[in-house]
């Protein structure tokens, strides 16, 4: 831990109640804290004036040092600025729990709607106000304050900024063995109507091992949606390490091109670099023999970058009348 300053010539007791809360709380607490612990606020102003100490969030928190503050420090100071209902967040909190590959440089707390959050200078904090938070919310044994980790997974995938990023952290948390779907499933009926909702219960069900339950008409609707000719469909097999293959589909563009498409179903083995790999690898299919792969939750998020890469290889262009001529 990192070594406090204390204050010269301070009483045994009241030294040790500050090292007592400096080891508890990661050498930072609330100003109210060190008052509780018997410091004086004469003792206070002097340790902050002296250098010794630093403080933030208005003086509302303090650091017991002056050094640079560790990555536990900075989530606690992000935590204790927020006052009593404040925890870390969406991929903060997934990660202190053991999320791992899914890092976010800004410090994520939540707080309930209407909370007014003090300016921090010592970390960088993205704070999210929430109709739903409460301290029920907030993991019981740990500190910092985090979510549960169900509310976290389910958070930071509402939250991500593509479809892609929100169904690979829920496929993360079931593969690292941190969630089940069925706990994340449960966490999503809690939250209600959020941002992905109807994205995040799809791609759990194929988590799930439900993904047989995506029918062929959603290929077909998807293909018509995005102006690309009607699938020609084959049977549901399994590849050569048993993973299930469905929605394997032939498709033939109105040059002649012919593109076969099979859809991973094996949601709950992707992983982030796992899918970019697929794209990279279909960006080199195109223009020979081509056999295009993507993740199912292509389907029900509506993947731009897989629309984009089935126009190409089926060389179609973007105008109305060639799309609505394939879509027909």
């Amino acid at each position: 831990m990192t070594h406090i300053a204390v204050p010269e010539r301070f009483p045994e007791a009241q030294a040790r109640a500050v090292h007592e809360l400096a080891e508890t709380q990661q050498c930072v607490a609330r100003r109210e804290q060190l008052i509780d612990a018997g410091l004086s606020r004469h003792t206070v102003a002097y340790m902050l004036r002296s250098g010794r100490w630093r403080s933030d969030a208005g003086g509302l928190v303090i650091a017991m040092h002056n050094g640079p503050l560790s990555v536990e420090q900075a989530e606690s100071l992000a935590v204790l600025a927020g006052g009593r209902v404040c925890a870390l967040a969406a991929r903060t909190a997934a990660a202190r729990a053991g999320l791992l590959g899914w890092p976010t440089p800004r410090i994520e707390v939540i707080v309930p709607r209407g909370t007014t959050y003090p300016v921090v200078s010592l970390v960088d904090v993205k704070v999210h106000e929430s109709r739903r938070f409460t301290a029920e919310d907030i993991h019981p044994a740990s500190f910092p304050s985090r979510v549960r980790l169900s509310r976290a997974v389910i958070d930071a995938a509402s939250w991500s900024r593509t479809p892609r990023a929100t169904c690979g952290l829920l496929a993360a948390a079931v593969q690292q063995q941190l969630c089940t779907p069925a706990q994340l499933l449960d966490e999503l009926d809690r939250a209600g109507a959020i941002r992905r909702a109807l994205l995040m219960r799809a791609a759990l069900v194929d988590i799930d091992g439900g993904a047989h339950a995506m029918s062929e008409i959603d290929f077909v609707r998807f293909c018509a949606r995005h102006g690309l000719p009607r699938p020609q469909h084959q049977l549901v097999r399994r590849d050569s390490r048993g993973r299930r293959r469905y929605l394997d589909a032939t498709l033939v563009g109105p040059t002649g091109a012919v593109v076969r498409v099979e859809i991973d179903g094996a949601l709950h083995l992707a992983v982030q670099t796992y899918w970019d790999d697929m794209y990279r690898s279909n960006d080199l299919s195109i223009g020979r023999e081509v056999a295009l792969r993507f993740p199912s939750y292509v389907i029900y998020a509506d993947d731009r970058d897989a629309v984009a890469q089935l126009r190409a290889a089926l060389k179609l262009s973007a105008s109305r009348d060639n799309l609505a001529a394939c879509a027909s």
